[in-house]
């Protein structure tokens, strides 16, 4: 078998292994007999268990981010953008649980070097998004009407909040993708478009 052919095995057990039992209760054992080979062969390929997680979590971190921007079609209008976009998201992490446990709750929970590593994934997906509003927001004024750092704030937000919906949506039973994209996108798109327009909300009194 060709040697990325089993390392893709091998970081296939991986993942399986720590997204449902956590970086430190995973072993090499465990990982090497779910790929079918030896936990010498996984060291020999991957050569520790803090490099075999780093590899898996670039490997995530990647198919995320290419099942994102995959989804977005150029010169749609801008609310079809970001609904395709969403719909790739949550269809991405509900087909791949395991993986988005890794990257969302297991190597955020390790500390250092493993954190580093999803905030560059969440920095891609953050400046995609706000290319996204940026993009809507010209669409809407034929301007740049929101000020960047307007935009920049409310990517951040979005974000979050997809991140956390995808969370809950893959624990409760007949949430779909499709399902959590709409509640993200009637939550978001309304407030967006209002701001877009020039409609912000204020507190009254100040």
């Amino acid at each position: 078998m060709p040697r990325a052919v089993r390392e893709q095995q091998m970081m296939d057990a991986a993942v399986r292994t720590f997204g449902q039992r956590g970086y430190r209760a995973a072993s090499m054992d465990e990982i090497a007999e779910l790929a079918g080979v030896s936990k010498p062969l996984v060291y020999l390929y991957l050569n520790s268990k803090e490099e075999l997680f780093t590899a898996c979590i670039r490997r995530e971190a990647t198919a995320l981010m290419e099942a994102v921007r995959a989804s977005v079609e150029p010169g749609l209008p801008a609310d079809r953008q970001l609904w395709a976009g969403l719909r790739g998201f949550f269809t991405h992490t509900a087909e791949n649980p395991e993986g988005w446990a890794v990257l969302h709750q297991q190597a955020r929970a390790q500390g250092e070097p493993f954190v580093s590593e999803v905030g560059a994934l969440r920095e891609e997906i953050v400046a995609f998004v706000t290319g996204l509003i940026a993009a809507a927001a010209r669409e809407a004024h034929h301007d740049p009407a929101l000020p960047d750092r307007d935009v920049a704030g409310l990517a951040q937000a979005l974000v979050g909040a997809a991140e956390a919906l995808a969370g809950w949506a893959n624990v409760t039973p007949g949430v779909s993708a499709k399902e959590a994209a709409a509640t993200l996108m009637n939550f978001s798109w309304a407030g967006l478009e209002n701001l877009m327009h020039g409609h912000g909300w204020q507190p009254k009194g100040g």
